[in-house]
């Protein structure tokens, strides 16, 4: 049996199609569960604390614990990702982090820099041509918030920011992905599928704004494929979410309603530039480091081998 790309590795000798449904369903309906039951608790709580209301004319804590509370609802997604591979599918809940069975902590911190290169190039490039167009406001000509609420917010979101774009990943490039790459031996209907799921669960803004979403999905669910793992995907994710949100706190608006949904063509036209250096630069650090692209050739179902820990 061929060893199995990143696409393949949920079809294993204990795959049957009902069990990726059912996983699904687990997912998704268990994540909605505990994000109602977030917004309502921490929402009855603001209301017995005698709280104003938000924007959404709810009692709430502040805009920084409605940020918190948002993000921490998407992060629940990680931990049931990962049950749903173990328990459901019966397979090693690592295999979604990588074809090693685990997540490569140093190719992900070497990422991390080239990540922020490109995130801030996106910014810049994107907020100057918007700015040179005119097509929409910078809002660079805003108030800043100053350098204590700055901080604040800046701590507040490398608390919450990390786990948020890693469960992102995990259930789109990874679990999403897999899903579908159990019926499909190339991976490319897998990677079309999960960017396309991507890009509508953030919206319906902008045509531009849906199609970097979309691109967005594209480049980092075949990077998944290429090299082996969601490294270079969560690498990405995490400083693009970081770097706009601490843009956005630096100017006191976390509250904002906006998404990258929502941007100009000038955004978009910036981001094709990045995302393919981006993809370039992680497939040359892959190859130098030599990078394992393909699980085991005989993968089994969880039940023949060691019960493992919950490899993240």
């Amino acid at each position: 049996m061929a060893a199995p790309e990143y696409h393949r590795l949920a079809r294993t000798p204990a795959h049957r199609w009902w069990r990726t449904v059912l996983a699904t369903l687990f997912i998704f309906v268990a994540g909605v569960v505990v994000i109602v039951f977030s917004y309502l608790v921490v929402t009855l709580a603001a209301e017995l604390a005698g709280r104003p209301d938000n924007g959404d004319g709810l009692p709430s804590f502040g805009e920084r614990a409605d940020l918190g509370i948002a993000f921490l609802g998407i992060a629940a997604f990680l931990p049931l990702t990962l049950l749903a591979a173990r328990w459901i599918q019966r397979r090693p809940a690592g295999t979604l982090s990588s074809v090693t069975g685990r997540l490569r902590w140093r190719f992900l911190l070497t990422l991390l820099p080239v990540a922020l290169i490109g995130v801030v190039v996106l910014l810049a490039g994107g907020t100057a041509l918007t700015g040179l167009t005119g097509v929409a406001d910078t809002g660079l000509d805003d108030d800043l918030a100053g350098w204590g609420p700055f901080a604040l917010s800046m701590l507040l979101l490398l608390i919450v920011v990390p786990p948020q774009a890693a469960a992102e990943e995990y259930l789109t490039r990874g679990w999403l992905l897999q899903a579908a790459g159990a019926g499909f031996r190339r991976p490319w209907v897998p990677i079309a599928f999960q960017a396309l799921v991507f890009a509508a669960a953030h919206g319906w803004g902008t045509p531009w704004g849906f199609a970097d979403l979309f691109l967005f999905g594209c480049v980092t669910g075949w990077l998944t494929v290429r090299t082996g793992g969601l490294e270079a995907a969560i690498a990405l994710h995490l400083m693009n979410n970081l770097v706009a949100a601490g843009l956005a706190a630096a100017f006191g608006m976390l509250t904002i309603t906006e998404t990258a949904a929502d941007m100009p063509w000038t955004m978009f036209a910036v981001d094709v530039v990045v995302l393919s250096a981006y993809a370039a630069v992680v497939v040359a650090l892959a190859k130098r480091r030599g990078l394992a692209t393909r699980g085991p050739a005989d993968p089994q179902p969880v039940e023949a081998r060691p019960a493992p820990a919950l490899t993240v």
